[in-house]
């Protein structure tokens, strides 16, 4: 059985820690530069894996992906017609 998954934007004070964090799900990205980590945990644990992850002196703030919630199924928003007079325009 899949279980769903959410994603964890976990921002570090250095980068020290990465191994720290890893324990708690799958890292998918780290970035060097803007020091924050892309994580991947179970949908259950989400809330719990945020709330642990607070209360680590390194981590500065922990925001979680709205990725599952927000629809992906978008509609056409021209009309096949409109688009068969578009071509003529230009002519």
């Amino acid at each position: 059985m899949v279980r769903g998954r959410v994603g964890l934007a976990v921002w570090v004070q250095s980068l020290k820690q990465v191994k720290q964090i890893k324990r708690f799900g799958n890292i998918h990205y780290v970035s060097k530069k803007m020091k924050y980590v892309i994580l991947y945990c179970d949908e259950e644990r989400a809330e719990e894996t945020m709330n642990k992850l607070q209360s680590f002196h390194f981590v500065k703030k922990v925001s979680m992906s709205m990725r599952p919630w927000i629809k992906t199924e978008y509609q056409n928003s021209v009309p096949q017609k409109a688009k068969k007079d578009d071509y003529k325009m230009g002519i």
